[in-house]
């Protein structure tokens, strides 16, 4: 596949990255030289250096024989994004897609007058982490969590804690405790250190694992109490951090909580928060990475404690403090990729990271128009799908024991009308199934053939 991002920043070079390991040819387009010059130090990509919005410029990354464009630009060069992606697609590029920063563009109306003009997708990169975020408060038991199907599937990543039975349990054991509560729940991936991993059925769970669970609906209640969990009400929450993610997160919980407190050092951020935020949220204007501040402002009586600055270590380490003070949940913003598993071992509850998040939404775009949705789950490098099958398609032939399905990657449940099975050996997929597939990067586009 063919594919143009215009923009060399954090986002646009972490795709080129990823995308650039699945066979793709890439162009990257941006007016810093030397980012450009960073990125192909690093990565397999063709370099042009202009305006991303200059018909010029998208003429010499050769956009009309593109299979995909991916304007992401920073936020601030929202109309950049927007004329780059227009002008792309109307010069012949097949798909396109835009960043935004105004949550106003996302609504039906406009979504569908910038379909009209030509762009496929429009993402809100802080939208997308604050809709996570709010998600993690409601379940404060795991690190990470997805619902496929309304809910009818569910995959949730756990962390294992001393009180947890799974510890030197292996993985034939643990199919056995599944199997006897009537098979609710089916572990499909562990991450550990640095690795992630596809279990075998002698694969033994160890002290700290982050294990990746798809869970039936009514298995969940099972599941935690197994894994010595339990998931707390969350009536307070204090976040760290005036940013778009802590106002659109404060806007979102402010009807299902009984108060937010937000704290943010730039004073005019305070004044301007204070005047569009809820009533029940309380802004602070002073240094939430001081501990003392935190102590004065009553933080060991809030349930959850949200750090969303523009500062990653910062966020880390006042999750850390937040925790010692008794705070039961701790979620932080991690945009450095490399510190995500620093922030867990440091004992951060859940770590969000806007450019996996959008990776994720994009990454769609280059397989199968059968995968509904693809996310990068926080503490690993793999994916999960969701499928629709297609009739005929590769993987309705056989039972899943004999398909030949790729190592790295595993089928864990699926959603057929109103009913949910967690996958074994002998089932059998059907045309229009909903299928939810755990893959590590290498695996992705061997999946996607057995779904075309």
């Amino acid at each position: 596949m063919k594919i143009v991002i215009a923009g060399a920043g954090e986002v646009g070079s972490h795709l080129a990255k990823m995308l650039s390991n699945e066979a793709n040819e890439i162009t990257v387009i941006d007016s810093d030289y030397e980012r450009l010059e960073v990125l192909r130090s690093h990565t397999d990509v063709i370099t042009v250096v202009g305006n991303p919005s200059a018909i010029k410029t998208l003429h010499e990354a050769a956009v009309a024989t593109a299979d995909l464009f991916i304007a992401v630009n920073p936020s601030e060069s929202q109309d950049v994004n927007i004329v780059s992606a227009m002008l792309a697609k109307k010069m012949g590029c097949k798909k396109a897609t835009a960043r935004i920063n105004n949550e106003e563009y996302l609504s039906y109306e406009n979504k569908y007058l910038f379909t009209e003009m030509g762009i496929d997708l429009l993402f809100y990169p802080e939208k997308i982490a604050a809709g996570e975020i709010v998600e993690l408060l409601k379940r404060s038991a795991s690190t990470d969590s997805l619902d496929f199907a309304r809910g009818k599937l569910h995959v949730a990543v756990f962390k294992l804690e001393e009180e947890s039975s799974m510890i030197g349990m292996n993985m034939a054991e643990f199919s056995s405790v599944a199997a006897a509560d009537g098979l609710k729940f089916r572990v499909v991936a562990i991450s550990r250190g640095d690795q992630t991993i596809i279990p075998k059925f002698d694969t033994k769970f160890k002290y700290h694992d982050l294990v990746f669970i798809v869970s039936k609906r009514e298995g969940l209640d099972m599941l935690m109490k197994y894994l010595g969990k339990r998931n707390i009400e969350v009536d307070k929450v204090m976040i760290l951090g005036g940013s778009p993610i802590a106002e659109i997160v404060a806007k979102q919980i402010s009807k299902e909580v009984d108060q937010i407190k937000l704290i943010d050092l730039n004073k005019e951020k305070c004044l301007h928060l204070s005047a569009t935020l809820p009533s029940n949220v309380i802004v602070v204007n002073g240094d939430g990475r001081n501990s003392d501040m935190l102590l004065e402002e009553n933080i060991r009586d809030y349930d959850a404690f949200v750090a969303v600055t523009n500062n990653s270590e910062t966020n880390i380490l006042a999750c850390v403090a937040a925790k010692r003070l008794g705070v039961e949940r701790t979620i932080a913003e991690v945009e450095n990729i490399e510190y995500i598993k620093l922030a867990e071992s440091m004992g951060v509850d859940a770590v969000i990271n806007k450019k996996l998040i959008t990776a994720g939404r994009i990454f769609k775009f280059t397989l199968s128009n059968k995968v509904r949705f693809i996310k990068y789950m926080s503490g690993t490098n793999a994916e999960v799908l969701e499928y629709i099958v297609a009739p005929e398609s590769e993987i309705t032939k056989r039972p899943l024991k004999d398909m030949g399905f790729p190592a790295n990657a595993i089928i864990g449940g699926i959603v057929r009308g109103n009913e949910s099975f967690i996958a074994v050996g002998d089932t059998r997929i059907q045309a229009y199934d909903r299928v939810a597939v755990f893959a590590l990067p290498e695996a992705v586009k061997e999946v996607d053939k057995f779904f075309k």
